[in-house]
């Protein structure tokens, strides 16, 4: 039977880092992945290590023009980082809401002005966007229950997974099972997140430029969820920090 002191003993963590939460967004970044390659330039938005390959490239065969071209992405991704890192507590502070929870609506509101684009729009447009989103929710969204994690990619979750793998080949016979905890975490993450891209692979055949809007479904039950906590049971929690930050 739990004690007391046990119990007041354990971090108490906000709803911003449930991990419901983080399955919820990374299913939502799987999604746009796939949105992006299929419908908008055959690129991945949810990192930039592979438009920084692709720029490198480019410099290299002597092509400027398009080496610059990949400076637009990275920049958008540089500047979401960077007003992720400013904004959190001048927000908590100036209104009653968290930054994670504002961020919530400004993603939902840039899919919402997404789905609007005609399919003649320029590509850019979009791969700026989500490029910019993308980098706010991975800078903002880092601990799921103090276990860091990654919203918005699957690089992370599969090394996590080998590694989660590989101790329990060496605790196989000590008893130690303190390391499952992590690698199923990380492995709920990447079945998430290969959900969310399977879900925008069909739904961009089969609606096309508007199939983003059904990622609002999963962003507005995750808004609601931060918002009722914000003005309700956390409200006097305003000051406490998510773990990571």
């Amino acid at each position: 039977m739990q004690t007391t002191e046990s119990k007041w003993s354990e971090p108490h963590y906000l709803t911003c880092e449930k991990r419901w939460i983080y399955f919820a967004l990374i299913t939502v970044a799987g999604f746009w992945g796939a949105y992006t390659y299929l419908l908008r330039g055959n690129v991945f938005c949810n990192a930039q290590t592979g438009n920084v390959v692709l720029m490198g490239l480019a410099l290299g065969a002597g092509k400027w023009k398009e080496t610059l071209y990949y400076v637009i992405p990275i920049s958008a991704y540089l500047m979401g980082a960077f007003l992720s890192e400013l904004v959190p507590n001048p927000v908590k502070h100036r209104l009653a809401i968290r930054w994670d929870t504002l961020l919530i609506l400004v993603e939902m509101l840039a899919v919402l002005f997404l789905g609007f684009l005609p399919d003649s729009a320029p590509v850019q447009i979009t791969q700026v966007v989500i490029n910019f989103v993308v980098s706010m929710q991975y800078n903002t969204f880092r601990q799921a229950e103090g276990i860091p994690v990654a919203t918005t990619f699957a690089t992370n979750h599969i090394r996590q997974i080998g590694i989660g793998l590989a101790r329990e080949v060496k605790h196989r016979h000590a008893g130690d099972h303190s390391h499952r905890e992590k690698l199923f975490v990380h492995l709920r993450m990447l079945i998430f997140f290969f959900a969310g891209a399977s879900a925008g692979s069909l739904f961009a055949h089969l609606l096309g430029g508007r199939s983003i809007w059904l990622t609002l479904i999963p962003l507005a039950v995750v808004f609601a969820a931060l918002l009722k906590a914000d003005l309700g049971e956390e409200k006097d929690r305003m000051e406490q920090k998510p773990a990571g930050h």
